[in-house]
């Protein structure tokens, strides 16, 4: 007998959830619904369905009034049916006859709240995961208490369904006992229903702590079958343990026992099996099962939801967030956040720390003569070397490009200084070897101590730095301990000598253009820019061009970085305007513009100037701007993107992805190009991260309607991997070098391209 219910019940969510699909189709005739089990009570609920669905053809009715519909559909069956979201949005009559309830007593409450008191939490966890989509029960028995407390135990099956656009479920409660009154209800209302079918584990456990029921799932989850933990207490069968420190988190079931109350371990808990079975992240809820009218506990009810995936997936996840990708290392966030730690603890107490910042010599000579994938696996190993080379307790970060950071932690002056000695002789002694080329490289220290009166992090990361500068400055000496007085005569006396230079370049002409060239990565590719152009300082006696890192730092020091770049826009419309420079067809070249050039409010009647004196065409511009300069001058680059872009200039959004700011700036900036930051196409080939975050960079641009640039395209694997993931433009050492660009007498030629 209660096969066959089961089988109609069965049929008739089906034939509800197919009717349903059909009822979604806006202006579609009702479907009939075919009917599998002829029996005499289906063949009446298909029929009275059908009949009504004939009764609108006939009429020729539309399907306008969806819900009217269903509900009328719903009226015709016998089983007690509703239709869930967060709460009760209709129950048939069926169902309100079993409540002994009218419709507005009904709907607009939970289906818990006509729960049995042990089976609210069951019932309300149960909904909230289905119509998640998560894994949960489909079918499970529970006891649903009527107006006046008469019980029914009935059996919920649920299917999800659509319902006015939204997710919904569509339940039918088939009755399995008669209705007797609530105060005959057994004295022992513990869930020992069959919940095997369920995904949550559930255990229930006697009022001496005993255990006397075990669903399939918890069986599964400590890795021993129901006959092996059945009258064993819980800590005879599993222990809970810290995640982090491994520490007991005690019994729940004796807390629960003793208190009386619910008990809920979650967060960092780990369940560990006595017989050795895996260990897995759990949160549990432990609930007492309490008899009616008094605060007996006649036993408990623990549920255990399986955490592992997702506390795995949140570890990941804060690893990323506060370490660098490339060499392992704490990231300079993560960093800056213990050494904040290490100096209030200075504050309070008589314990110091030592800070180091590190700065590797002849980095700049590895990426020029190998490419940025030379680069980055020699900061890897150099990485490696500076983490072993210190304490475990220590915390060794990398803050910026080749410029790295040692939180000592604990460490007398002294002592630090030796373990800086260490690290230095372990860098001097490395040599780092690529394909036929080997090279030697050094690291410059500056040391600071950590004390009270320390100042804030800022003033403390200024001053290792500081000695590091005067460290690398005084050659053979690769470790300085700081001293204020030392340290700004060391700065004032270099940053002179750039101030200098600047201003005798600025006046004598004396940069010169290099360029690197940009390709389609694409087949027929669209009109884009073809080189992007960089300035350099003029070589002196024969001497190396000076780095230009070195002297555009300088250039920003002194607030000169407006002055360059008015040079440089100067010079490339001058040589286009002439026909010094020429592009091919459709093609266009790119400028670099500084944040601080950006926030001069005379440089954009500047530029619009210089268009109208050299008659170069605005089209053959494209003017780059990096996240950080438009975060820090938004309001300058809106206008003056907003102007030039209309006057046909295109715009580039440099080293997209480096900041936090990207997604809430770009709807408002009329940008044409997003040109990905080098570190998302290094190894991306084979880093499955970098992969993903390219990948959401380019649905985003796609949606926006921008091209993209993939920049430091380091060799043939990275190339075919860029292209085959649908960028359009491609940039770096695999392309093409930096180069100077001769713009006069002749025309460009760009073979490359």
């Amino acid at each position: 007998m209660l096969l066959r219910w089961k089988r109609r019940q069965e049929l008739a969510v089906a034939a509800f959830s197919q009717q349903l699909k059909a009822l979604g189709e806006a202006n579609v005739p009702a479907a009939r619904i075919g009917i599998e089990d002829q029996s005499a009570p289906l063949a009446q609920l298909g029929r009275a369905i059908n009949e009504l669905l004939d009764d609108l053809d006939r009429r020729g009715t539309r399907l306008k009034d969806r819900e009217g519909l269903f509900q009328r559909l719903v009226e015709t069956v016998h089983d007690a049916v509703l239709v869930h979201r967060e709460k009760i949005v209709f129950a048939n009559a069926r169902f309100l006859d079993m409540l002994g309830m009218t419709a507005a007593e009904v709907v607009g409450k939970p289906l818990s709240q006509f729960a049995a008191p042990e089976y609210v939490e069951l019932v309300a966890n149960n909904l909230q995961r289905r119509l998640a989509g998560d894994t949960a029960a489909e079918r499970y028995e529970i006891e649903l208490v009527g107006k006046h407390g008469e019980v029914t135990r009935v059996e919920i099956s649920s299917t999800v369904i659509e319902s006015s656009g939204e997710p919904a479920l569509l339940l039918t409660a088939l009755e399995m006992l008669s209705s007797v009154p609530h105060e005959s209800t057994p004295s022992r209302p513990r869930a020992t229903i069959t919940l095997d079918a369920m995904g949550e584990s559930v255990i229930t456990v006697d009022a001496e702590g005993r255990i006397d029921y075990i669903n399939h799932a918890a069986a599964t989850l400590l890795g021993q079958s129901s006959e092996q933990v059945l009258g064993k207490a819980f800590p005879d069968v599993a222990s809970l343990v810290d995640e982090n420190d491994r520490r007991s988190l005690g019994d729940p079931v004796r807390k629960a026992l003793a208190t009386g109350g619910r008990v809920t371990m979650g967060k960092r808990a780990v369940l560990v099996p006595v017989n050795g079975s895996l260990e897995r992240s759990v949160e549990i809820s432990v609930t007492p099962l309490k008899s009616n009218g008094n605060d007996f506990v006649l036993g408990l009810v623990l549920v255990m939801h399986d955490t592992s995936e997702m506390r795995g997936l949140t570890r990941q996840m804060s690893y990323q967030a506060s370490h660098d990708a490339l060499t392992g290392l704490v990231n300079r966030r993560e960093f800056e956040r213990r050494l904040r730690e290490a100096m209030d603890a200075a504050q309070a107490g008589d314990v110091g720390h030592a800070l180091c910042y590190l700065d590797l010599d002849r980095f700049k000579v590895v990426n020029d003569t190998c490419g940025h994938t030379a680069g980055d696996n020699m900061l890897r190993e150099v990485a490696t070397i500076m983490k072993d080379a210190v304490r475990d307790s220590d915390t060794a970060g990398r803050i910026g490009g080749d410029e790295f950071a040692l939180l000592l932690v604990g460490c007398p002056l002294e002592k630090a200084r030796q373990i800086a000695d260490d690290v230095v002789r372990a860098v001097n002694d490395y040599r780092f070897v690529w394909k036929d080329k080997i090279f030697n490289i050094g690291v410059s220290i500056g040391l600071v101590e950590i004390g009270r009166g320390g100042g804030s992090i800022e003033d403390l990361m200024n001053s290792a730095d500081s000695a590091c500068y005067v460290a690398k400055k005084q050659g053979g000496v690769h470790v300085h301990v700081y001293s204020a007085r030392e340290e700004a005569n060391a700065r004032h006396s270099g940053e002179i000598h750039w101030l200098q230079k600047l201003q005798g370049a600025l006046r004598d002409n004396g940069f010169e253009l290099y360029y690197q060239p940009i390709m389609h990565a694409q087949a027929n590719g669209e009109r884009g820019p073809a080189l992007e152009v960089f300035v350099r300082l003029e070589a002196e006696n024969g001497q190396p061009s000076a780095p230009p890192g070195e002297f555009i730092r300088a250039a920003e020091r002194y607030r000169l970085m407006p002055h360059v770049d008015r040079w440089v826009v100067q010079a490339v419309l001058s040589a286009l305007g002439r026909g010094g420079l020429k592009l091919p067809p459709g093609r266009s070249v790119a400028i670099n513009i500084s944040g601080q050039t950006l926030g001069d409010a005379d440089f954009l009647e500047f530029v619009v100037d210089c268009f109208d004196h050299t008659g170069a065409n605005p089209g053959d511009i494209c003017f780059e701007v990096t996240e950080s300069a438009v975060v820090t001058n938004l309001d300058h680059v809106r206008r003056f993107s907003a102007v030039l872009h209309g006057m046909g200039c295109e715009f580039a959004l440099d080293d997209f992805g480096s900041g936090l700011s990207s997604f809430a700036t770009l709807k408002t900036l009329p940008m044409d190009y997003l040109k990905i930051d080098g570190s998302f196409i290094a190894n991306l080939a084979v880093d499955t991260v970098n992969q993903a975050m390219v990948g959401a960079m380019i649905e985003l641009s796609r949606s926006l309607r921008f091209r993209i640039v993939a920049e430091q395209v380091e060799d043939q694997l990275s190339l075919d991997t860029v292209k085959q993931m649908g960028i359009d433009f491609v940039q770096g050492f695999f392309i093409g070098r930096p180069q100077p660009l001769s713009i006069t007498p002749g025309p460009l030629q760009i073979n490359t391209l």
